[in-house]
C-alpha cells in the first residue's frame, strides 16, 4: 500500500469534513464477485474513515478486484442499536462499534470501559492486545459476530457542558448528561449524581442544540468532528474512560469468502486500525488549541476525586460482581487495584 505522509492525511481529512454525508463508496470497473457492507457511526471527517476508505481500496487491489468494501459512516445504515442487529442478521457484513454499547448485547465486552481504569495508551494498548482484549474477543466469538484483532481508537473521554464546567463529582450532580445507550455508561454517571440520558449519537447535536440534555460526554476528535463545540461552551479533561470500537464482522458472511481473501480483508482491517489508532492521539493532541479557537473554554480536573467517589458508592464492586472475578482480574492485571 501507498505510503500515505502526515500533509496527505490531513489534506484528506479537511477535504472529508467539506464534502457532502454520502457513503464512502468506491465502486470497481467491473462488478466484484463479493461485496461487503461496513457501516459506521462517525462523521466522514474522523480518522476512522479516512483510515477506512484506504482500506477498502487496499482490499479491492489486494483482490485484484474481487472483494468491493462498501464503507458508510455517520449511522448512514441506522444507529447503533439499529445496524448492530443488522449486523447480527447479515443484512450488514461489518460494523464497528464502541465495547460499551455492545455491552446491551454482549455484557463482558463493557470492561474496557470501566471508569478510570487506563491511565494511558501505553496501558490501553498493552490491555487490549494482551489477555483483556483475548478475553473480550471470545465471548463476542461465542455469537453470531467476531471481532477483528485488533481494537480501532475512541479516544479517552472528556465532558462538556453548556452552562458551567465541570471540576469535581459535586458538579454532575442533577446534570442532565446524554451518554451512550450503555449501562456501564449509566450506572457511572448515575453514582455522580447525574440524570444520564441514552442518546444514539447521529442525534446528540440536535439533542444538545434543544436543550434536551445539558451536556455529554466523548473524546475530542468526535467534539471536533461532530462539531459539538457549536452547541457546548465547556470541556472539562475528565480522562473518565478510554472507549474504542471493536470492528466486527456477520460469520456467516466472513465465512463466504475464499480463505485467501479473507486473509486480504484481515490483515487490511488490523493495519488499518493500528494507523488509525496513532491518527487519533495525533489528533488530539492539537486538538485543544483548535477548539479553544471556536470557543471551547477547557479545564482540568481532580481525577483522584472522581475514582474515591466511585469506590464510596460501590461502583467498583458491584461491576466487579458482573464480570466475575476471571475478568475482573485481567483487568486489574493492567489497571491496578480498582475497587
Amino acid at each position: 500500500m501507498q505510503h500515505i505522509s502526515r500533509r496527505s492525511f490531513l489534506q484528506a481529512l479537511s477535504l472529508a469534513a467539506a464534502a457532502p454525508a454520502l457513503s464512502l463508496v468506491s465502486r470497481p470497473a467491473r462488478a466484484a464477485e463479493f461485496t461487503l457492507r461496513y457501516a459506521n457511526n462517525l462523521p466522514a471527517a474522523h480518522p476512522m474513515n479516512a483510515r477506512a476508505k484506504e482500506m477498502a481500496a487496499r482490499v479491492l487491489a489486494e483482490s485484484k478486484g474481487r472483494v468491493e468494501l462498501q464503507v458508510f459512516p455517520n449511522n448512514q445504515l441506522g444507529s447503533d442499536t439499529d445496524t448492530l442487529s443488522q449486523l447480527r442478521s447479515g443484512a450488514v457484513d461489518f460494523f464497528t462499534l464502541s465495547p460499551l454499547i455492545l455491552g446491551t448485547f454482549i455484557p463482558a465486552a463493557q470492561i474496557s470501559g470501566m471508569g478510570f481504569a487506563f491511565k494511558d495508551y501505553d496501558n490501553v494498548w498493552a490491555a487490549l492486545d494482551g489477555d483483556l482484549g483475548a478475553h473480550v474477543r471470545k465471548q463476542i466469538g461465542a455469537t453470531s459476530i467476531f471481532a477483528f484483532d485488533k481494537i480501532w481508537n475512541g479516544g479517552f473521554r472528556q465532558i462538556t457542558m453548556a452552562a458551567k464546567p465541570v471540576a469535581q463529582p459535586k458538579d454532575l450532580q442533577g446534570v442532565k448528561l446524554r451518554v451512550p445507550p450503555s449501562p456501564l455508561w449509566t450506572s457511572m454517571f448515575k453514582d455522580f449524581g447525574a440524570s444520564p440520558a441514552s442518546v444514539n449519537f447521529a442525534e446528540v447535536y440536535s439533542a444538545l442544540q434543544t436543550h434536551v440534555v445539558e451536556g455529554q460526554e466523548n473524546p475530542l476528535s468526535i467534539i471536533y468532528t461532530g462539531k459539538l463545540y457549536e452547541v457546548q461552551k465547556f470541556c472539562s479533561l475528565t480522562n473518565h474512560m478510554w472507549d474504542g470500537f471493536w470492528f466486527l464482522g456477520n460469520k456467516d458472511s466472513f465465512s463466504r469468502l475464499p480463505p485467501d481473501l479473507q486473509a486480504i480483508v484481515r490483515n487490511a482491517v488490523n493495519d488499518a486500525a493500528v494507523k488509525q489508532r496513532q491518527d487519533v492521539v495525533q489528533m488530539d493532541q492539537n486538538l485543544r488549541a483548535k477548539l479553544e479557537g471556536v470557543g471551547l473554554k477547557f479545564n482540568e480536573v481532580d481525577q483522584a476525586a472522581f475514582r474515591k467517589q466511585l469506590q464510596a458508592s460501590g461502583f467498583y464492586a458491584d461491576w466487579q460482581k458482573k464480570f466475575g472475578p476471571q475478568a475482573w482480574a485481567l483487568l486489574e492485571k493492567y489497571s491496578g487495584k480498582l475497587g
